[in-house]
């Protein structure tokens, strides 16, 4: 089965028979209808093209010369121009790359009775959720064993024309095309379809749909898995299904399999977090009307009577607490003790989440056959293979073996790709002090406009629109609008420094690739949320002594009730945002080019179109589809956990997008993309460690984000200790008083001429205002520096972070003892390596008896000829 690809003249492939189209526009096969199409090369005719284009594609036009695979060509029934070559795999071709390739085949059926479902006593209910039976059977289970030539009759075949699978074939052809040399100058070799496909040289490269998505085949023994798939799956009138996982590996390849394999689990468990996120939003809608604290800053009696200190230099003017009391609502449903619950539930839940998948995951890989795949069985990238000039000794076999470039060329591509990266996060934390120094100077202005010198009445409009909620609105858009640009830029840079590396594997490729696309988009996702939640507001001063960014900028202010309301603001806006770009992009962009593809190469409605040709006018999956799926899950993932403190309603959303999202890819790969190539996989990659750093990350910043951006910890020391005596004067524990205590008291007359207010038209003399901060009050001995109050709340907030170090340790007890490979699975895994070892080795032991036999009777016979 050697295959090459040569340069053959001007015409047509000289070695590639031509045939007519049979009229049968649902056949599978060659024109004689036995031989399986396994694979399909689309190029232009030469003697069709336009005379400016023609003497260049003569230089550079190659065909596939066939030397153990069967190929036919046929006319395009749209465009002239266009030929179709269907690529064959004979038996012996099938059998000799199933062996290179380590493919793994049934031995034996599977034994070992199945332990029955816990859900078993609920049939009659869950059975509505699944696929229907009739369409989608249950396959029988077997025993599989890498492929070995030589030992065929020990394999489970009853059918040599379906031993291998359509999946399995496209697989093996792809690999061959992808590896066949067309051009060689000296030392320089030019070999693989993709680079043929990338010079224009052929149009498209791709394995056969079984039949349209949305009718079934008319011929027979089609199996028409793309239209079940469609049905069962991908319809929006499937939405509440389980996914048909085994049909989707069969069809799509493990690599597919397993992405919606981990993208179901993940959204199923979304649903629990769901649950307990709705219920903490609702007690907190429930309870904004009758917080304390929040009916104090509205009451025309406190809230209305406290002025506050202008939060900018000089052109702010004061302003009433209550201005605030429609935030202070809102912020009630996200700052209370449910919150502090949420996340302390959510930090136990992220450990489960990756403990379960990990066992799932586990049978899975035994299911679909990668328990064994090693990296040794991943064959290079043809890229890696087509500049390996160096000669090295492999210091595992050492074999002599040819490498693209020595240790120190390694280490200069890998240095230039780390500089790249580090370059680029660079210029993200640039855009975000940008952003900064835009939310310092805005609020400025907003401060101006929205509030008055006069103490009246607000438009009921200007209730909702405060000066920093304007801020961190306006701010949050434009930060959304910076992350999108720096990712498009960013992506074709990343992709660029990837190739420039020159991985030897697909694997390697994409996990390398993966670690840096997820280096930049964590930063450039989460820094604004990790400014708000961590920084704003941390480092202000008081009114006497401001702190300046730059020498310039005077620092941000949170509301009195603290930046978590913003925090909220910029999470939804980011999330929701993305989430909608996201799902326009993945629907609208493949349907309408598919729309307008149909469109200029519309044809009279009785021309019969086969099928090579109705997936030639479907989108080619883009080589990096499936990691950008990954990406927006990924990202996903981290808003859920890591800010989930001031956003319980997260995985709500989550929940919400990822049914979509299922459905949408769904969909879109089964009836806008051509067929995928199928790929082996056995887990999501460098997805997994990534998944558990965030995972990590999050216990640390949920309770970050409750000790130093949520107000509970301060409201709590004000009840248990501040309330009562000998701090406060209340007979019982209360929060009543908590506004007045923690606004500190601060005279106007102890501005700085730079900062002090401009006088205003009104006769109201303010003597004394008040600022968000626990300091004494002017005329005090120690006037304006950190009282009691203060201390108690930072031991308190200190306090809480090390007793959340026993979540910590909960999530590695929960790790120790679920156990990541169930122990039926172990099982089934030993009795296979088992049969493997009876059935495919002990032969040779018995063949080696025999001979060593044969042997001593001939010596035998041969001592008493002599004597």
């Amino acid at each position: 089965g050697v295959t090459s690809l040569i340069v053959c003249g001007e015409r047509e492939p000289c070695f590639c028979p031509q045939e007519e189209f049979n009229d049968k526009p649902d056949s599978l096969f060659f024109n004689d209808g036995v031989r399986r199409i396994d694979f399909i090369l689309v190029y232009e005719d030469e003697d069709k093209k336009d005379f400016e284009k023609r003497h260049t594609f003569q230089r550079r036009k190659a065909s596939l010369m066939k030397m153990g695979i069967e190929l036919e060509a046929t006319r395009s029934v749209v465009d002239e121009k266009l030929m179709f070559v269907k690529v064959h795999m004979p038996w012996e071709v099938l059998c000799t790359y199933a062996e290179v390739l380590h493919i793994k085949l049934p031995i034996q059926p599977n034994d070992l009775s199945s332990r029955p479902s816990p859900w078993r006593f609920f049939s009659c209910i869950t059975k509505h959720f699944y696929p229907n039976e009739e369409l989608i059977t249950k396959e029988s289970e077997f025993f599989t064993a890498p492929f070995e030539k030589d030992r065929l009759e020990y394999f489970y075949i009853k059918d040599k024309d379906l031993f291998f699978t359509p999946s399995m074939r496209s697989r093996m052809a792809y690999y061959i095309l992808s590896r066949a040399p067309y051009e060689i100058r000296g030392h320089i070799k030019k070999f693989g379809i993709t680079k043929l496909l990338d010079g224009g040289v052929y149009k498209a490269a791709y394995p056969l749909h079984d039949c349209r998505f949305n009718v079934r085949s008319t011929e027979e023994d089609c199996p028409n898995e793309r239209f079940v798939l469609y049905e069962e799956w991908a319809h929006p009138k499937s939405f509440y299904k389980m996914q048909p996982l085994d049909l989707i590996r069969k069809y799509y390849g493990e690599k597919i399999g397993i992405y919606f394999a981990w993208l179901g689990f993940y959204t199923k468990m979304l649903a629990l977090a769901a649950v307990v996120g709705l219920g903490c939003f609702i007690y907190g809608y429930k309870t904004q009307e009758t917080s304390t604290w929040s009916k104090e800053v509205c009451d025309p009696e406190i809230g209305g009577k406290i002025v506050m200190c202008p939060q900018c230099d000089r052109f702010c003017k004061y302003w009433r607490l209550n201005s605030t009391c429609e935030a202070s609502k809102k912020l009630c449903i996200f700052d209370n003790f449910g919150t502090l619950v949420f996340a302390v539930f959510m930090s136990i839940w992220v450990t489960l989440f990756l403990e379960f998948w990990k066992r799932y995951q586990a049978e899975l890989e035994y299911e679909w056959d990668t328990v064994e795949f090693l990296e040794q069985e991943e064959p290079p990238r043809p890229e890696y293979e087509a500049k390996c000039i160096y000669e090295r000794k492999n210091p595992i076999t050492g074999v002599k073996e040819y490498v693209p470039f020595t240790t120190c060329g390694r280490c200069v591509r890998v240095s230039i790709g780390i500089g790249t990266v580090l370059f680029w996060i660079l210029l993200i934390l640039a855009s975000i002090v940008a952003i900064t120094v835009y939310r310092l100077a805005v609020f400025f202005v907003f401060s101006t406009k929205l509030r008055t010198q006069e103490i009246k009445e607000l438009e009921p409009f200007k209730e909702y629109v405060t000066p920093q909620m304007a801020t961190s609105v306006t701010a949050s858009l434009i930060s959304f609008v910076v992350i999108m640009i720096l990712n498009i830029l960013y992506e074709r840079v990343a992709i660029w420094i990837t190739d420039f590396e020159l991985p030897r594997t697909k694997s390697e490729y994409e996990n390398s690739l993966t670690l840096k696309m997820f280096l930049f988009q964590f930063v450039n996702y989460y820094s604004s949320c990790f400014y708000i939640a961590f920084a704003k507001g941390k480092a202000v001063g008081y009114p006497k002594e401001p702190v300046y960014l730059l020498g310039k900028y005077r620092n941000e202010e949170c509301d009195p009730g603290g930046c978590l309301i913003e925090l909220t603001t910029q999470l939804s806006i980011i999330m929701g945002g993305k989430a909608i770009w996201n799902n326009i992009q993945e629907v609208l962009i493949p349907w309408v080019k598919n729309l307008i593809f149909r469109y200029c190469t519309r044809v009279p409605s009785q021309k019969v179109i086969p099928r090579w040709e109705q997936d030639y006018q479907l989108q080619p999956l883009p080589k990096l589809g499936l990691f950008y799926e990954y990406l927006e899950m990924v990202i996903q993932f981290g808003f859920v956990t890591l800010f989930v403190a001031s956003f319980p309603l997260a995985p709500v959303l989550a929940l919400v997008n990822n049914l979509f999202e299922i459905r949408v890819d769904a969909w879109k790969i089964t009836t806008q993309f051509r067929r995928v190539v199928p790929e082996k996989a056995q887990d999501i990659g460098a997805w997994q460690p990534i998944l558990q750093g965030i995972a990590i990350l999050a216990v640390a910043t949920n309770a970050m984000i409750i000790a130093f951006t949520s107000d509970m910890i301060p409201r709590l020391v004000y009840y248990w200790s501040f309330s009562v005596y000998p701090y406060g004067n209340h007979p019982n524990n209360t929060m009543e008083g908590y506004i007045n205590s923690s606004l500190s008291i601060f005279n106007t007359s102890d501005f700085s001429d730079f900062s002090k207010p401009e006088q205003s038209n009104s006769s109201l003399i303010i003597s004394t205002c008040r600022y968000r901060d626990f300091r004494f009050p002017p005329g005090h001995p120690r006037q304006y520096e950190y009282n009691g109050y203060y201390w108690h709340v930072i031991a308190a907030k200190v306090a809480f972070i090390i007793v959340v170090e026993v979540i910590y340790f909960l999530k590695f007890v929960l790790s120790y003892v679920i156990p990541d490979v169930p122990y039926s699975v172990k099982e089934q895994i030993k009795r296979e390596k088992y049969l493997t070892q009876v059935i495919l080795h002990e032969t040779n032991l018995k063949a080696g008896d025999q001979t060593c036999g044969d042997l001593s009777d001939s010596s035998v016979l041969l001592k008493l000829l002599d004597t």
